[in-house]
């Protein structure tokens, strides 16, 4: 009785994704490698889109870690400078797509547009990351609420290879530079 109430506490506690990460199969991942400024979407064990982004002008300011995506929101508000969706002047752009990092709730990190294009492949964000609007829009239409996003600051290594690391690229594509 006391261990099946251990096991139950412990599974309860227990983050449903593994910090080594190992993602199924045919599920939806993102990578985001800060050294680089690319952002990658995964599925199939397929690399299907690789985007230049924009990141944090700290290295500290866009966490690192596994998070999972909690929110997502078409014409974002812009609560810090109180501007609506959809305005020129917006800075998130077209679509807002949050993650729970550092235990937030998906509104304070995110991937999301920018209504300053020129600013994408630089360090300039405060946490976010940014991306352009087709993008984003075309990323948004693709990852589900509860999609997977690692980011890191890897040098050493191509986003396929940081997919073979996680297990979600198939090997032969990880070889041959697909």
């Amino acid at each position: 009785m006391l261990t099946s109430f251990i096991l139950l506490i412990l599974s309860i506690q227990s983050p449903l994704w593994p910090m080594d990460i190992e993602p199924e199969r045919g599920d939806p991942f993102i990578i985001m490698n800060k050294a680089t400024n690319e952002l990658a979407f995964f599925q199939y064990g397929d690399l299907l889109e690789l985007y230049d982004v924009a990141s944090g002008k700290e290295p500290e300011l866009t966490p690192e870690g596994t998070f999972t995506v909690v929110v997502k929101a078409e014409n974002p508000y812009y609560r810090k400078s109180d501007i609506i969706g959809g305005a020129p002047t917006n800075p998130l752009g077209t679509r807002w797509i949050g993650f729970d990092a550092l235990e937030t709730d998906g509104r304070i990190f995110g991937m999301h547009g920018t209504n300053e294009p020129e600013s994408i492949k630089q360090y300039v964000s405060n946490g976010c990351i940014r991306m352009q609007n087709e993008q984003v829009e075309q990323l948004y239409d693709d990852v589900p609420l509860g999609t997977k996003i690692w980011i890191t600051s890897k040098v050493d290594k191509t986003i396929l290879e940081l997919g073979a690391e996680v297990g979600i690229v198939r090997s032969s594509s990880a070889k041959s530079g697909q």
